[in-house]
């Protein structure tokens, strides 16, 4: 009985950096998603949709966020109160300027990863995070995080 319980953790723990890896691809697929829909909609009717639970953009603890070229947030899937605020002096938890930091990535053209500290809306928890942000045009960029607990 021991053995078959050691097996499953070893199991278990090996499938973590593959769960991880697919987080990745699912934030990435996601945005590419988001991105695809402002360039066949309004940016309003997307951000409908980006907030609706069944729409497809919400997915676990996946979400869509827009930012607007000038740092501003456009909206948010999961915290319509954030919307349309000011988002360039937004540090974490250790002092860091990740949303400018997102901005300045998305809006050179590039395609990438930021990595910061913010609370997991799950356990309440400071967790490191990361968030893939791509360009959609020169007005606004799309971004989806992941938890990367370490």
């Amino acid at each position: 009985m021991k053995l078959k319980h050691l097996a499953a953790a070893i199991a278990m723990l090996a499938a973590l950096p593959a769960f991880a890896q697919d987080s990745k691809q699912d934030a990435i697929a996601l945005v590419d998603k988001a991105v695809a829909n402002i360039q066949k909609k309004s940016i309003e009717d997307a951000c409908k949709d980006f907030a609706d639970p069944k729409g497809g953009y919400i997915q676990g603890e996946l979400y869509v966020f827009v930012y607007e070229a000038n740092g501003f947030m456009k909206c948010h899937a999961t915290n319509p109160k954030l919307n349309n605020k000011d988002m360039n002096q937004l540090r974490d938890a250790n002092g860091k300027y990740f949303s400018k930091e997102m901005r300045d990535l998305a809006m050179s053209g590039k395609t990438g990863w930021v990595d910061y500290v913010w609370v997991n809306p799950v356990n309440k928890q400071l967790e490191p995070k990361s968030s893939y942000v791509k360009k959609v045009n020169d007005s606004y960029f799309v971004g989806v995080g992941i938890y990367t607990k370490k």
